[in-house]
């Protein structure tokens, strides 16, 4: 083992980031984008036709509320999953897989005839919101530590755009089908439309992405099988935040009992509850087992990280992309409840929110490029839950054009949030980036789960104002952060190591 690394050739320095080029790496990052931005375009495609799915179906409005729940739960196992498989195959494989089977489930939610099949479908599609993790890893394997949070956040920034775009353009989708086909349910065929689209982009991009630069090296997990942890106090920090993960699909069941909207028996949630025990048991015994020698051996410097890291990010993931998972999911019904518009209008309005993407996501990382990576997170948390604050606090007596501009406001802080979050990411562990943003995604959605669940119970007020205070503990967990400085070190597939500049 060499005490003076060599620089680190696998990611590329030339060729600045330019978004008006598509060549080298700039054709990476605007192929990810369109992957990631046409997975949200499809997963929530339900968002703006809420209403006519519960006319066509004739569903109660908590049946309604349960299918937001839903449309979120299973991304938080499969971001986990599918980040330890990006790692192992590469973004290129994983991402061209959720491209297009991701397309069957949301055909057969389009043409669902009961309640049952829709529901299932709105699970089951909860698998292509895992697409965000395979990008994350793709942009740190072809963009330098300079660039990188400024990389990410145009990804998963423009990306996150696609559920602004589906409130957008579906509904006139609908109205021309409906003329074209007649009846009302013109939402089946816009939102089978974007299975379509969705299907036809994998191809394109199994065709032109690579997994890393020509000649470069493409970092793996020194083992594969669960996450490596380098301390036995990092095992059972791991192992305490895997656990809500867990809690929030037993939630999910709670909400699915016959306590909540009767889609399933009270025998089969007790059998899910006693699943959801023995999958953690097994998670626990497999993880103890990948990661005993760090109970009697100390790890190499070279291959540790700090946990906490990790932990803290993951927090911060929940206030951040957990609201605005589920903002985006209930805000066109939120204006069109509170100040009586049409589905059209209340999408035009609520798109707002996820239209500030293309800018503050982007504006996040680069704050932090900039700036420091911690500093800008305190800054946008404690806006993030300023502007939930004053969410809250919005009725039908307020002018429209005052509610649209918190909208924006609270969105800019949640979004720059996002961006700040994952320019740390890929700095912990470059090896670990695919399980890191697995995990960290996956508290998106456990916060989505929580935040949703809490909606189905309380006004739209409260709703707003529980997001806020989940922001507040954010804020303050982010005192433990470390900035990320120096070097990080990664051993090359010859056994060899490379340093890996990050500031």
């Amino acid at each position: 083992m060499s005490s003076s690394p060599p620089s680190n050739p696998a990611v590329p320095t030339k060729n600045k980031l330019n978004i008006l080029s598509f060549t080298g790496k700039n054709k990476i990052l605007h192929l990810g984008w369109m992957a990631f931005f046409l997975t949200f375009f499809v997963w929530f495609n339900h968002a703006p036709f809420l209403s006519a799915i519960g006319e066509t179906l004739n569903l109660t409005k908590d049946q309604i509320k349960t299918l937001l729940i839903l449309n979120v739960a299973l991304t938080i196992p499969a971001r986990v999953i599918i980040g330890m498989l990006t790692d192992r195959f590469g973004p290129r494989l994983v991402y061209t897989a959720i491209l297009a089977i991701g397309a069957i489930p949301c055909f057969t939610f389009a043409f669902a005839q009961d309640y049952n099949t829709l529901a299932l479908s709105r699970f089951l599609l909860g698998f292509v919101g895992a697409g965000f993790v395979v990008g994350i890893r793709l942009m740190s394997d072809w963009f330098p530590a300079n660039e990188l949070g400024t990389a990410e956040g145009i990804y998963g920034g423009w990306g996150n755009f696609g559920s602004a775009a589906a409130a957008l353009l579906l509904p006139t989708v609908a109205i021309i089908a409906a003329a074209i086909v007649g009846g009302d349910e013109g939402w089946r065929y816009a939102t089978a439309t974007s299975g379509v689209v969705m299907m036809l982009y994998s191809v394109i991009f199994y065709k032109m992405v690579r997994d890393t630069p020509k000649g470069a090296t493409y970092f793996k997990p020194k083992k594969s099988g669960a996450m490596m942890v380098t301390s036995a106090g990092d095992f059972w920090l791991m192992m305490a935040f895997k656990l809500p993960m867990y809690l929030a699909l037993a939630l999910l069941g709670w909400k699915l009992s016959p306590a909540g909207v009767s889609l399933l028996s009270q025998d089969s949630v007790t059998i899910v509850y006693i699943g959801l025990v023995v999958l953690y048991i097994y998670e626990f015994v497999s993880s103890y087992r990948f990661n005993k020698e760090i109970f009697t051996t100390p790890v190499p410097k070279a291959h540790q990280y700090d946990f906490k890291q990790v932990g803290i990010l993951n927090i911060l993931y929940f206030a951040t992309f957990g609201s605005e998972l589920a903002v985006v999911s209930m805000l066109p019904l939120f204006y069109q409840e509170t100040f009586s518009l049409s589905i059209v209008m209340a999408g035009v309005l609520a798109s707002s929110y996820a239209f500030m993407n293309l800018m503050s996501r982007p504006g996040g990382g680069w704050l932090s490029d900039k700036y420091g990576r911690k500093i800008t997170l305190l800054i946008l948390t404690a806006g993030l839950a300023v502007g939930y604050l004053l969410m809250g606090i919005v009725d039908s007596t307020w002018p429209i054009a005052l509610a649209l501009l918190i909208t924006m406001f609270c969105s800019f802080f949640v979004q720059a949030g996002e961006g700040a979050v994952f320019a740390v990411i890929p700095l912990i562990k470059r090896s670990m980036t695919g399980q890191f943003a697995g995990m960290t995604g996956a508290y998106g959605n456990v916060g989505s789960v929580v935040y949703l669940t809490v909606l189905s119970l309380v006004s739209y007020q409260v709703f707003f104002f529980v997001i806020a205070a989940t922001a507040v503990v954010g804020f303050l967990a982010l005192f433990f952060l470390k900035e990320p400085e120096g070097v990080i070190i990664e051993e090359m597939p010859d056994g060899s190591f490379a340093q890996i500049k990050v500031s």
